[in-house]
């Protein structure tokens, strides 16, 4: 009974006394006034971003207009409760990782979660989320389920962990990219790509696509070192892993997927015009109330009961 036993791990700390750590805030700390249209009707050229990371590819791909508003406007886009939950899991998993082989156990885990927790829980995007003490108290737990999650997929002592948190920064099939790995291991094969996921596993028709994100920093990490990795992990804490092996195929589906979106990506900077990509996802895009299309998308979505209700984008226009 875990759940018993972890609760003399988990502090009650005051926002008002937190300590130093390595937590990344969020890169848009300040709102920024909405950019205004050009009367003219002609909108102003953009320009490019000297790196092309694989979170920022996959916000152009699902919509160009959301990457706009983000990374040209630098308009606020808060992470919400659950990507706060993978900060937190991720940054104890780190932690822990760097520990010696055999103090990689579970109960230094809730020691390094007890020691991490006033970082997150005094930074502004945590306290953003206005969470009352019964709300507080589930998202401790999300965020254990999630560590606790990883002794269910491996045991993190028998891993030959060769670095975490690695940065990289390479030209991947002419685009200038940049990320970062979670962890890098030696295996008896070779290296292996490592990345944590706190979401929900993906589907079997969708683990190609959440797998180009780990085959990406495995070509950045050939193009930079010359050696090729030779195996790419999602590890979904708490569910499953999903592999797959290094292929020149593999990579060459990967990398020409992000030169595809890149080169999208500069004629929308020319013209200045990123369209709209309406959809499910209109319900979680911070910028909806001033999104004429995703507004009208979320509106047609509720009204034939095609839209979840914790939507955070019904609250926001009042539906």
């Amino acid at each position: 009974m875990w759940r018993g036993a972890v609760t003399t791990w988990w502090p009650t700390v005051p926002f008002s006394t937190p300590t130093p750590s390595t937590y990344e805030p969020s890169r848009y700390e300040h709102p920024v006034p909405l950019m205004t249209e050009d009367p003219s009707g002609s909108p102003p050229a953009a320009s490019l971003p000297r790196f092309f990371s694989p979170s920022a590819a996959s916000t152009y791909d699902k919509c160009p207009r959301r990457w706009k508003h983000r990374y040209v406007d630098k308009l606020p886009d808060p992470p919400g409760e659950a990507a706060l939950v993978g900060t937190f899991s991720h940054r104890v998993l780190e932690l822990l990782c760097g520990e010696e082989p055999s103090f990689r156990t579970i109960e230094r885990a809730k020691e390094l979660a007890r020691d991490a927790w006033p970082s997150i829980s005094a930074h502004r995007d945590y306290r953003a989320l206005n969470l009352g003490p019964d709300a507080e108290r589930e998202f401790r737990w999300k965020s254990w389920r999630a560590i606790e999650g990883l002794w269910g997929l491996e045991n993190p002592a028998l891993v030959d962990v060769r670095s975490t948190e690695q940065r990289l920064t390479a030209k991947v099939a002419g685009v200038p990219f940049r990320g970062i790995v979670d962890r890098m291991d030696n295996t008896d094969a070779g290296l292996a790509i490592t990345d944590y996921k706190s979401g929900r596993a993906p589907t079997p028709n969708r683990r190609p696509e959440a797998l180009s994100q780990v085959l990406l920093y495995a070509a950045a990490v050939e193009a930079d070192t010359g050696e090729r990795p030779v195996q790419v992990r999602l590890l979904y804490l708490g569910q499953e892993a999903v592999e797959e092996t290094v292929t020149d195929e593999g990579l060459g589906e990967a990398t020409g997927g992000l030169a595809s979106s890149w080169a999208s990506l500069e004629a929308d900077c020319s013209s200045g015009r990123f369209e709209v990509r309406p959809g499910p996802l209109c319900g979680w895009c911070p910028y909806v109330e001033i999104c004429k299309e995703g507004g009208s998308e979320v509106v047609r979505r509720v009204k034939a009961g095609r839209m979840r209700k914790d939507a955070p984008a019904r609250a926001a226009l009042g539906i």
